[in-house]
């Protein structure tokens, strides 16, 4: 079944959904973040289908999060490797993994964030890496940038009138 393609939409979030919204990319990411390189390890860690994963790998090598890589001529082999582009995925697998943890999770963790020296468990944040505070509502909202359209603007005008109403039913109420 064909979705709806968000790849031309101005939305940061559905551009992105593009590239990594199938559920299996995001898995992908995640074990090669966690060291994996070869066809045979993901779909063994994943035991996904090998014309799935092909799909999926080919997928996110033209999206540029992955670049694949012949490590064997005969048999021809390739191997995947996260380029600067999926390296900047991590912070978002780190949210969803905490995320997942607090809301999904009614037995406990089965994996955690750690610090690597310590083992102590980390409770990742968004911050503003400018001033360093927490990316935390009210405080930071979304905005129209430089480069939106005007339907973009007009969503964004709206979502910040309805925000400002709800500031001065909450101030007055």
């Amino acid at each position: 079944m064909q979705h709806k393609s968000f790849g031309n939409l101005q939305c940061p979030i559905a551009r992105s959904l593009e590239r990594v919204g199938e559920w299996w990319s995001i898995l992908i990411l995640r074990d090669a973040f966690q060291g994996l390189t070869r066809f045979d390890e993901f779909q063994k860690s994943l035991d996904i289908a090998p014309n799935m994963l092909t799909r999926r790998l080919k997928a996110l090598v033209e999206a540029g999060l992955l670049e694949r890589r012949r490590y064997s001529e005969r048999p021809p082999r390739d191997e995947y490797i996260l380029t600067e582009r999926g390296r900047d995925f991590r912070p978002v697998l780190w949210s969803l993994l905490a995320w997942g943890n607090k809301h999904f999770a009614p037995e406990g963790a089965s994996v955690l964030l750690v610090d690597s020296k310590t083992g102590a468990p980390a409770d990742p944040v968004l911050v503003d890496r400018t001033s360093g505070r927490a990316l935390t509502s009210p405080e930071f909202c979304a905005a129209a940038g430089p480069a939106a359209d005007e339907r973009t603007r007009r969503r964004h005008d709206v979502i910040a009138e309805k925000q400002a109403e709800a500031k001065a039913s909450q101030k007055h109420g």
